[in-house]
């Protein structure tokens, strides 16, 4: 068998091979353009994202433009009370979006600026930028602390009120007895230490009988015991009638004295006069002698 008889083909078979050759080179020209075409397609998106994302990065930058046009923005001067100011006043005098915020946040709150260093506690707010400020702020009354309403009628009052006591000319004198804390600061030499002090020892004597007994108080000044006069207002203690610790409560009865008392009053019943004290070894003459303004029996 020859090879032309091996491809030889009849006119039924020849015609429908030509049909498959046809098909066959028909499917390659589908499959070459609509390969093209995808490409073209995925250029064109990738085109797109590309666009997007220059348009993305432009819109960013429009995006902060105004921060940087908010920096370049002019800045005034003009009095201004920061109780009472808006956004806009502050923004022109030159504060950031979020110094107002600040502002408005502590004024919501009940803070009140009551003098102008008051606002320079505001956050981020730098030692020059309240330099220039300062000369420009005004605090309204109506904010001022509401003592200051009288604060006037204080400072009259003060002025028609000594500070200190007029002091006693040298012929002037005043009772011992029945002068207060007030009246003997007026003593030249005395002030209020002495003045305390001079209550406390007649309250605790019941009274003094005589000037010089401001001797007895220590470090007395001198020079004040002329200015003083005593009259007879002397409250006396009954010796028959009290008790240990009422007795030697008194700066004329020391303890044992006091106890000398009782053992006397124990033993031989109430006193009848001093002289009864004559006889116990604990009193002194002296001491009956100061005594003797003091007792009753």
């Amino acid at each position: 068998m020859k090879l032309k008889d091996f491809f030889y083909f009849n006119r039924s078979d020849r015609a429908v091979l030509f049909f498959f050759l046809l098909l066959a080179v028909i499917s390659c020209a589908l499959i070459f353009f609509v390969g093209d075409d995808e490409k073209t397609t995925q250029t064109d998106a990738e085109d797109s994202v590309f666009v997007q994302k220059t348009t993305i990065s432009s819109t960013s930058s429009y995006t902060h433009r105004p921060y940087i046009q908010a920096e370049a923005r002019r800045v005034e001067r003009f009095p201004f009370d920061p109780n009472t100011a808006d956004s806009t006043a502050f923004l022109r005098l030159g504060l950031q979006y979020w110094q107002v915020h600040n502002i408005y946040k502590y004024r919501a709150a009940g803070g009140i600026y009551r003098k102008p260093s008051d606002f320079a506690r505001l956050y981020g707010l730098t030692q020059k930028q309240y330099r220039e400020l300062e000369p420009y702020i005004r605090i309204s009354k109506d904010y001022a602390p509401a003592s200051e309403l009288f604060a006037k009628e204080r400072h009259e009052r003060k002025d028609t009120t000594h500070r200190y006591p007029v002091k006693l000319k040298p012929t002037e004198r005043i009772d011992l007895n029945v002068s207060d804390t007030s009246a003997l600061k007026r003593v030249p030499g005395i002030g209020g230490y002495y003045a305390n002090r001079i209550v406390s020892y007649r309250q605790r004597l019941g009274g003094f009988y005589s000037r010089e007994q401001l001797r007895e108080i220590e470090d007395f000044p001198e020079e004040a015991i002329s200015f003083f006069n005593v009259s007879n207002n002397i409250h006396k203690i009954n010796v028959n009638q009290l008790k240990l610790n009422e007795l030697k409560r008194h700066p004329y009865i020391n303890y044992y004295q006091a106890k000398a008392i009782l053992s006397f009053r124990r033993l031989r019943g109430p006193l009848k006069s001093l002289n009864d004290l004559r006889l116990l070894k604990d009193f002194t003459a002296s001491d009956i002698e100061r005594l003797s303004h003091y007792v009753d029996f």
